[in-house]
């Protein structure tokens, strides 16, 4: 039975994707570029591996006419998320036995985000059933403070590619595959961390390279642009507000989109 709240790398410590081969590193930029210019962003699709998307096309897409919710009379609709069980289906790539956290351990939370066209949009995001209620309470805040997001879409979308979410800066949590570079399970495979605006917010290794060409305007800290988290910002409180910690804070290599209970 689905509940309802109402309000109004990405990669842990060595943690960069599904395989070693999953992000090449390319040199860190010689300085930060201007701010890209206005995008919109896609319209979130629906979450079932049935039919997952082709690969991802390139930001910035528009989103569809009619999609997200429907705004009151007197502004955008208030933040709303329903909390439901996760099929076979929903996980088709990004869950398979052996995986640390049973079917019956996930949920899929269908809820509501700000986008970068200043516009309400509709998304889905897997987790651990364990945290789902306060995963969702931190995205009602950030709903409220009216914190952008580009996408938010399970990675099955994407046929489990972390490379190919984070590409298309998606914001997702649950994928069940190792640490890079290690046997051991990273926390997304619990389905217990949240990769946020992965452009907007890029792995940084300790040697200043990353992973994506999209993301060279977004490297530096501290950094003033839509969607970009800050030490100590109120993106980073309000998940502090669960117990969550934030890859920014690490020493050496940073993650600059990753929150995870553990806080690696």
């Amino acid at each position: 039975m689905a509940a309802l709240v109402g309000m109004t790398g990405c990669a842990e410590v060595g943690d960069a994707g599904a395989s070693a081969t999953a992000r090449t590193r390319v040199p860190a930029p010689a300085a930060a570029s201007s701010a890209p210019g206005s995008s919109t962003p896609a319209a979130p699709s629906s979450a079932t591996a049935s039919s997952p998307s082709a690969t991802p096309s390139s930001l910035p897409v528009s989103p569809a006419p009619g999609e997200g919710p429907t705004p009151s009379p007197s502004g955008p609709p208030p933040f709303s998320a329903k909390i439901e069980k996760v099929s076979r289906d929903d996980v088709r790539h990004s869950w398979r036995p052996g995986c640390p956290v049973p079917l019956s351990g996930l949920r899929k939370i269908t809820m509501t985000y700000w986008g970068f066209d200043d516009q309400a949009h509709t998304g889905t995001l897997v987790i651990n059933k364990k945290v789902a209620e306060d995963v969702a309470s931190v995205f009602g805040k950030l709903y409220e403070m009216r914190y952008p997001i580009r996408r938010m879409e399970p990675v099955d979308v994407y046929k489990g590619s972390d490379y190919d979410s984070i590409d298309a800066d998606n914001t997702s949590a649950f994928n069940c595959r190792n640490a890079t570079g290690s046997g051991s399970w990273s926390n997304h495979a619990y389905g217990l961390a949240v990769d946020l605006n992965p452009r907007e917010n890029p792995y940084v290794y300790a040697n200043g390279s990353h992973a994506h060409r999209n993301a060279d305007a977004f490297v530096d800290r501290p950094l003033k642009k839509p969607g970009v988290i800050n030490s100590g910002d109120r993106v980073v409180r309000a998940f502090a507000q669960i117990g969550w910690g934030w890859g920014g804070s690490w020493s050496g290599a940073k993650d600059y989109q990753h929150f995870s209970e553990n806080g690696r």
